[in-house]
């Protein structure tokens, strides 16, 4: 039964996330990522070459994501009313890191990015989602106030999101500087890269599998 789950699933992993003092700007481009920002390619300790490389930072003001998908060929595909089904991106927050609740609570948050609207046209979007079994959901998000930002090319996508810690319930990084967090990157063509969890230990039921993130400066 053991051999049936990824090795990942045997560890709790605490992560480093970088502060960054200075804002970046939202645009899409990847290269102002170096790695000192890299979230470390756990999927290498199932044997298996990472496709996306990702990044996080943050600062009093915001909590960064971005990633990068180098070896795509043509467009990614998206759909805004079943964002799930198609290419894109999943990143989840708990403020309280409380990795002994099998469900999620009020500090547990989930957001999704898609690179582009239908057809591999249209604006990059963001939105956030209630987690299967909440015990009790965050304040709702107003999405207008997420930025995120993406660029296309013949070889592939790169996305950037930036999360106001406002709209972040809970957020208080001197006094809980360890957070839950969890990102998948969906893509039709390359398959899915999760940071710790596969999709069959529940992920989005339970934040008890996330990995710890560890806000340092």
């Amino acid at each position: 039964m053991l051999d049936l789950l990824p090795r990942r699933a045997l560890f709790r992993f605490e992560l480093s996330i970088p502060y960054r003092a200075k804002s970046p700007p939202i645009d899409g481009a990847i290269s102002k990522w170096d790695a000192r920002y890299l979230v470390p390619p756990l999927v290498e300790i199932e044997g298996v070459a990472p496709f996306a490389d990702v990044y996080w930072a943050w600062n009093e003001e915001h909590l960064f994501f971005a990633y990068d998908v180098p070896g795509r060929k043509g467009p990614p595909r998206c759909d805004p009313e079943h964002w799930w089904k198609m290419d894109g991106a999943r990143f989840c927050v708990d403020t309280r890191d409380t990795r002994d609740n099998k469900r999620a609570t009020r500090f547990c948050h989930f957001f999704y990015v898609l690179p582009c609207g239908r057809s591999g046209a249209g604006a990059p979007l963001v939105g956030s989602h209630r987690m299967s079994r909440a015990k009790e959901p965050p304040p709702v998000v107003d999405a207008s106030r997420l930025r995120v930002a993406a660029r296309l090319s013949r070889s592939g996508y790169s996305l950037e999101l930036a999360i106001p810690t406002a709209c972040l319930s809970g957020w208080d990084a001197a006094e809980h500087p360890r957070i839950g967090v969890f990102y998948k990157v969906k893509d039709t063509v390359l398959g899915s890269q999760h940071l710790c969890a596969s999709d069959d230990l529940g992920w989005n039921v339970d934040p008890s599998v996330w990995a710890t993130g560890r806000l340092t400066r």
